[in-house]
């Protein structure tokens, strides 16, 4: 296969429910691309089938890539998946599918362009949420608040689940991630503000999942104080230096 246009890379831990119709959707809508397109599913750490059912589809889809990860953290797996990839544009994707992955057109040229780094943002002029209670929305943006005071001013949406990269900006980026739980990408969008690429927020339609896995006081606490380790890892020079 020639080099694709687009690697969509989905992490899996504890996903035998969710992957199975998330990969249907992303494989129908593939076919129906005129451009070459790969999926990662990254599984680590899972304690269900979630390695076993994804290899069943190796058999119907030959654009799709398997693998496996020792050890836990979301943000191992999308960087496992990130470095792996092929594609001129590298999507990290939610099981959950949380984004119709027909968005994913807006992620790619014309629809946005002279960016490095596209983030999903449930927040930009346009954007639509569903069905989200509302206490997790308002939980959702004292989150966003405190990212934006301590560590990435103006950026509206920084955890929502679909953020595509550009293939040079994502050899760089995962080289330097240090970060392998949630606030990974934080830390990515740090480092990549510090090196000058350029961040766009792209506004979506976003479905509220009753499986989600986040935990709001649990996850706020863990990222102030990543948000403070990234600080110190910057202090030290540890995302400067060089990464081959």
């Amino acid at each position: 296969m020639n080099q694709p246009l687009l690697s969509i890379i989905i992490p899996a831990h504890n996903e035998e429910k969710r992957l199975p119709p998330t990969l249907e959707q992303v494989f129908a809508f593939l076919n129906g691309q005129n451009y070459e397109a790969e999926v990662l599913v990254v599984e680590n750490g899972s304690t269900d089938r979630t390695f076993e059912i994804a290899q069943k589809f190796i058999g119907q889809h030959k654009n799709l890539r398997v693998v496996r990860v020792e050890g836990r953290g979301k943000g191992l797996a999308v960087q496992h998946g990130m470095l792996e990839a092929h594609g001129q544009y590298r999507l990290m994707c939610d099981a959950d599918l949380s984004m119709p992955i027909e968005e994913v057109a807006n992620f790619l040229s014309p629809h946005v362009t002279d960016f490095d780094i596209a983030i999903a943002s449930r927040e930009a002029p346009g954007a639509t949420r569903y069905d989200e209670p509302f206490f997790r929305h308002i939980g959702g943006r004292i989150i966003n608040l405190l990212i934006r005071l301590l560590i990435l001013p103006g950026l509206q949406d920084t955890q929502c689940g679909f953020k595509c990269f550009r293939a040079e900006a994502a050899d760089d980026l995962f080289t330097r991630q240090t970060l392998m739980g949630w606030s990974f990408d934080i830390e990515l969008l740090f480092i990549a503000r510090r090196h000058g690429y350029r961040i766009v927020e792209v506004p979506i339609d976003w479905y509220y999942r009753s499986e989600s896995k986040v935990n709001a006081l649990r996850d706020a606490i863990r990222m102030i104080q990543d948000i403070f380790l990234i600080h110190s890892n910057a202090r030290r020079g540890l995302y400067d230096a060089y990464r081959s």
